[in-house]
């Protein structure tokens, strides 16, 4: 293209595919104004304000507002601040988007009537502080008179709910499900119902205890580190494997009163898969149960992201492999840390 030719409007409309009409509006606008126009009135554009328009064409497309750019043209604004403040913009849309493909894909599946899908719409929209008040109500009703420790009841609550900055379509929808089913008295009534049978007797007392937690929590951290050696590429068999199961080891025997020894470690290595096999069985199975707490449990996993991180990143196979090697073939294990070693959570 010739850099001093100049172009005669429906020329210029024929190299940038946009319209006639829409090259007179840009320049009625002051944002990309012809080179010159002459004594009959024809707007004539040079190759700069060709390119002008491609890039103004382009903005458009990308849903660039008329203001914006002219912002930019005018300098008042970087071509990477106008991105980074339109990308913010694309995002709420997108978060918006998301939020009414899920309320549309619960009406869809449950016939919803017409008053729940205001609730619904409600419901997505809810601000953290809101979600924060909705989850206290629920817990202060359905703990009341429980007998369990401050403790245990933290860890069924497992702190906040927070939906993530960017949630899932599946995430939302499970929201949805999950506030109208913390709003309902006979869910409330339900949950509260099945606890008092699941935590009640001497037995239940024991399990629930600070004592207990503690020991839960003990255990969690172990698997932590598991999970982090496995995620980090480090074999079963190296030292920190065996290390980890070294603590694995020493935690279960100081609960169970065992003494450390190879076949113990065997045992605890096909015991993990086991339990492998039992956490699948029951995340598999909470997806479809009746019983309210379950399904409560279920709904929060998805929404944390722990129902997906639990089917992915769990690292029982890897555990059960590390103990295995920490057996020396002569069938004696390696100096295992001491009890009080064992790191808390």
């Amino acid at each position: 293209m010739n850099d001093t030719r100049l172009y005669a409007i429906g020329e210029v409309a024929r190299r940038t595919g946009l319209s006639v009409s829409a090259i007179r509006f840009y320049s009625d606008e002051g944002i990309v104004a012809p080179a010159e126009v002459t004594a009959a009135g024809h707007r004539l554009y040079d190759v700069h304000a060709i390119a002008r328009l491609e890039f103004v064409s382009t903005l458009r497309e990308l849903d660039a507002g008329l203001d914006d750019i002219r912002r930019l043209l005018d300098g008042r604004v970087t071509l990477s601040e106008l991105a980074t403040a339109h990308l913010s913009r694309l995002d709420d849309q997108a978060r918006r988007i998301r939020s009414r493909r899920a309320v549309l894909r619960t009406i869809a599946r449950q016939h919803t009537e017409a008053e729940q899908v205001i609730l619904m719409h409600k419901l997505v929209g809810m601000s953290d502080e809101e979600r924060d008040r909705l989850f206290d109500d629920f817990w202060n009703e359905i703990s009341e008179g429980l007998e369990v420790s401050p403790e245990f009841l933290g860890l069924m609550r497992n702190g906040r709910l927070v939906l993530p900055d960017e949630p899932a379509t599946e995430q939302l929808e499970a929201w949805i499900e999950l506030a109208n089913l913390l709003q309902d008295a006979d869910f409330r009534r339900e949950v509260k119902k099945a606890l008092r049978e699941t935590f009640t007797g001497p037995a239940a007392a024991m399990m629930t205890s600070a004592e207990m937690v503690g020991a839960f929590e003990r255990g969690g951290a172990i698997f932590v580190r598991a999970q982090e050696a496995q995620q980090a590429g480090e074999p079963a068999d190296s030292s920190l494997g065996r290390e980890i199961a070294g603590l694995y080891a020493s935690y279960l025997g100081e609960i169970t009163e065992t003494p450390d020894s190879p076949e113990y470690r065997e045992k605890l290595a096909a015991g993990v898969l086991d339990i492998e096999r039992l956490h699948l069985e029951s995340i598999e199975e909470a997806t479809t149960s009746t019983d309210p707490y379950t399904r409560y449990q279920s709904l929060v996993a998805i929404i944390d992201g722990t129902a997906k991180e639990a089917a992915e990143f769990m690292p029982f196979a890897w555990l059960s492999a590390a103990l295995k090697a920490s057996v020396s073939p002569l069938g004696a294990t390696r100096e295992c840390p001491p009890h009080g070693d064992v790191p808390e959570a």
